[in-house]
């Protein structure tokens, strides 16, 4: 098992945090940051449920565990918006939602070969960033490419607007802050 991560520092990247319209979702009359740790800490009982498989999973593709968290968090919030493991009106699969109409689903929602899958789509998104941008640095790949995750390697245009089109306009930003909150929580490993 490796230590090293090799697409980015997640707490050395810059983030906005969460949109009013996420953080609707938990009632919360801020936004930004705090609203996105505050989201974090709501979820992390659950998140906590698969630390062991994000550890293993993050450890075998060299990314950072927290951003596998934090992207469980803000797609399903750990399995508790999932209906028969799946979200997003019936296209989206799994804790991490791994969209049907793009993907062939592997394994159970909530199963090791579901988050290897959707880790391997973040990299593969990453990695897609990373060529179409390759004067950004390695923190600002690994943004785009959380971005990506969402709404796909052509809605990244520039750094600054990356989120437009994302879902709620913030999906990158939510992510990073979440992630940046779970390394407070043990999940650091690079």
């Amino acid at each position: 098992m490796s230590e090293t991560c090799i697409y980015g520092d997640i707490t050395k990247v810059d983030t906005t945090g969460a949109s009013q319209k996420t953080a609707n979702q938990d009632n919360l009359s801020y936004i930004g940051v705090k609203a996105s740790h505050e989201m974090i800490e709501t979820d992390l009982q659950r998140v906590n449920k698969y630390k062991a498989l994000i550890k293993e999973v993050a450890a075998a593709y060299q990314i950072d565990p927290a951003i596998i968290g934090a992207i469980m968090s803000r797609e399903s919030r750990a399995g508790n918006t999932l209906k028969d493991g799946w979200g997003d009106d019936g296209n989206g699969f799994g804790l991490m939602q791994v969209d049907k109409n793009y993907h062939t689903i592997v394994g159970t929602w909530n199963s090791k070969e579901h988050v290897m899958q959707a880790t391997q789509i973040l990299i593969d998104m990453i990695n897609n960033i990373a060529k179409k941008f390759p004067d950004w640095t390695k923190e600002q790949q690994l943004k785009g490419g959380i971005s990506a995750y969402n709404a796909g390697t052509s809605n990244v245009r520039t750094y600054a607007g990356m989120d437009i089109g994302t879902t709620g306009n913030d999906y990158a930003n939510d992510v990073v802050a979440r992630a940046q909150r779970l390394k407070k929580h043990g999940y650091g490993m690079c």
